[in-house]
Parts: structure tokens; sequence; C-alpha cells
């Protein structure tokens, strides 16, 4: 375990309550300026990519799984190696999740209850036990200097069913009780704890998940079930309504959104920080993200293309190779080729972050707004050539 230290912090430096802004966590590991996104290293690595790459590409914090590292190789060895930081030799911020999306993702392997949740594991089909307590537990053995409790959710639908409202509320309940539960159970002055909003797709559900979260006493806020079904309107109208509780200085983090057009949408309404594996799994599936559109780089007009990827771009993928020799990677299937657009997505990532920022302070966003998506809007096969 990680020496004691002095709980992470978090200010705004720019904006409020409503809208864009700009906000700085201190934690025992350095600063982190949001809005951020955290690239996703689900068993302790981005996959394919060395910490130092994910520092030359401009990432500061990255979110580790709770639910996957318990599993392989447990907490108790992670805390014997000096924690999640030193095991994974990453120095910087760090976020545990609490394993609640994979009470979602993996639900056919769970059986619930007010107590917890008991799973069999992926890997072997051994059978495990995650509570409340337990979840705070791990996060407290891994010793990330950021963690979240243990929520329970479901889909949203495009079109809420007013019939469904009775059992979103009962999984809502369930979260607040489960996250009165973790609050008393964590201990380490080191973490920063964030409760959860729920509430599903139901707007009224949201904003009072969102007090009643506020008023347990946590001074960090998730958002969480989105971006698994819901159209992006509805999206931004569940994030406004569970936003406008919260207290203004605590911190608001969007759980799992993950395409560039959902965070310019979520930090528009005020959410300072985000994770997800789209930029890294497209990555490695041969797309490759751009201010002019998402490229398919498996696609044969590249085949004797020497142009770099973007030439916008400073990442190791754009600066030393064309796009045929990317485009050969991919499709045969190179290691090298997953390695270089998972590096150039996460560097296009943080640029997008950094732009936002910038535009923030400035008091421009809305104008850098209406510039981004009138280019990234126009994403067909011209966008593809422009991306140069």
């Amino acid at each position: 375990m990680d020496p004691v230290a002095a709980t992470p912090s978090f200010r705004v430096t720019h904006g409020g309550a409503v809208g864009p802004r700009v906000g700085r966590f201190e934690t025992p590991h350095g600063p982190l300026e949001t809005p951020a996104f955290l690239p996703v290293a689900t068993h302790g690595a981005v996959r394919g990519v060395t910490p130092d790459e994910l520092r030359g590409v401009g990432v500061d914090a990255v979110l580790a799984n709770t639910y996957h590292l318990h599993l392989r190789p447990g907490q108790t060895l992670v805390a014997r190696m000096g924690g999640l930081h030193r095991f994974m030799g990453w120095d910087g911020p760090l976020l545990t999740d609490s394993g609640g999306f994979q009470l979602y993702s993996l639900d056919h392997l769970c059986e619930r209850s007010e107590e917890g949740v008991r799973f069999k594991s992926p890997a072997d089909g051994s059978e495990h036990f995650l509570s409340p307590e337990s979840s705070i537990a791990i996060q407290e053995q891994l010793g990330a200097d950021l963690c979240v409790v243990l929520d329970e959710f479901e889909p949203i639908a495009q079109t809420p069913d007013p019939e469904t409202e009775p059992r979103v509320r009962a999984l809502m309940e369930r979260t607040l009780r489960w996250a009165a539960r973790c609050r008393a159970a964590h201990a380490r002055r080191d973490q920063l704890l964030f409760g959860i909003v729920q509430g599903g797709g139901f707007e009224n559900l949201r904003a009072e998940s969102a007090v009643r979260t506020a008023e347990l006493g946590f001074g960090a806020f998730a958002i969480g079930g989105l971006g698994v079904g819901e159209t992006a309107p509805l999206r931004g109208e569940l994030l406004s309504q569970a936003i406008a509780p919260l207290p203004e200085a605590a911190p608001r983090y969007a759980m799992g959104l993950g395409m560039p057009e959902d965070l310019v949408l979520a930090v528009a309404r005020g959410v300072d920080l985000f994770d997800c594996v789209v930029p890294t799994r497209h990555g490695r599936h041969g797309s490759a993200f751009t201010d002019r559109g998402r490229v398919n780089v498996r696609n044969a007009r590249f085949r004797d293309d020497p142009r770099p990827l973007d030439a916008r771009c400073s990442c190791p993928a754009c600066t030393g190779f064309s796009r045929a020799y990317l485009r050969h990677l991919v499709v045969s299937n190179e290691m090298l080729g997953a390695r270089l657009l998972t590096l150039h997505n996460v560097a296009y990532y943080m640029k997008l972050l950094s732009d936002m920022r910038e535009a923030i302070r400035e008091d421009r966003f809305e104008t850098w707004r209406a510039a981004w998506r009138k280019h990234y809007a126009s994403r067909a096969s011209s966008a593809t050539d422009s991306a140069a």
C-alpha cells in the first residue's frame, strides 16, 4: 500500500455550475487538469503500449478495472507489490472503477441480491462475491487516487418506457443504499471516493438520484449508465438533470462515455472526467480518429498513399509512417499496426481535450464546438482524404 498522503482535492479554475468548465485535481501522484480523458488499463495495462508511450502522447491519468484485477492477479498480490501504481509502472493519477459495469456486461454470470453480487469468473469459472464493502476493500488495496462506489443499472432504451420506471427506481434505490455502505466502509484518506448518479433514461430519477447522492456527503460524483442505448439528445438532457443538483465545487465524471462527439456534448454540459475503451479498441481494429472524422485504415484507397495518416498529429504513427504502410500493417495483422493506431487515437483524444480546455479558458467554447462539429460531421470519404 502506498504511503498515506493528503486526500486528493479538486477545484474549478474557469467556469462554474452550468456549462463547460476547467478544473484541476491535486492527487498524491500529481495533478490532473480537466476536462480530462482517461484511457482504460483494464488489467493494469493499456493494451499494447507502455506507460512511457502513454506519457509521450500526453496522457496524465489512466483507469484500471477493479473486477478484473480482483480476479487476476488479485488485490492482495498487488498490495504486496507496493500498490497498483508501482505494480503497473504508472506514476501519475490513477482511477479504479468498482466492478458495477461488469454486473451489466457480464450479467449472465451474476446472481444479484441486496447484500451484493455472486458471480462466476469468465476466466476460469471460479465463484466470487462482490459487495459494496468488498469493492471498497479491493480498491483500497489497489491504492488508486480516485475510486468509485459499487452501483447497479440496466441499459437505457432510445425512448424510455414509463412501465419500466418502477424497476429503474428500484435499481437507483439499491445504488443509493450501496453508496451509503461504500462510504461507511471507505477509510483511505489518500483516495477520493465518487458517489454514482443513476436513474436510467428518466430525467426525474436522474435529478432525484443526484440530490440524494449529494445528501450522503460525497465530495465527488460519477454519472453512470450512459452510452448504452440512449439517443444523443436524451443523453444531453440526462446529463443536465444529473449535474444541476450537484455541488458546483465537486468533480463530475461521466463513466464510460467515449466517442468524440459524446465528449464534446458532455463537456458542454459541465462534465469534468471521462474514461472509455473506444480509442484503444478502435485502434486495435484499424480505425483512427481525426478532426476530419474517423478513418478506416483498411480502406483500399490507402494501399499506395504516401501521406501521413494525419498531418496535424505529432504521434509516432503520423510522424514516422505513411498511410500505405499503416494499412499494410493492419491488413497483415502485424502487432505494430495495432500499437501505432492505439497511440494515434489516444493522442487524438488528448489533443481534443486540450483544445476544449483552451477554448473554455478563452471563453470561446461554443465557437470552437461549432467549428469542430462542422468538420467532424463531414467524415465521409472526402473527409478521410482531407485528414492530411
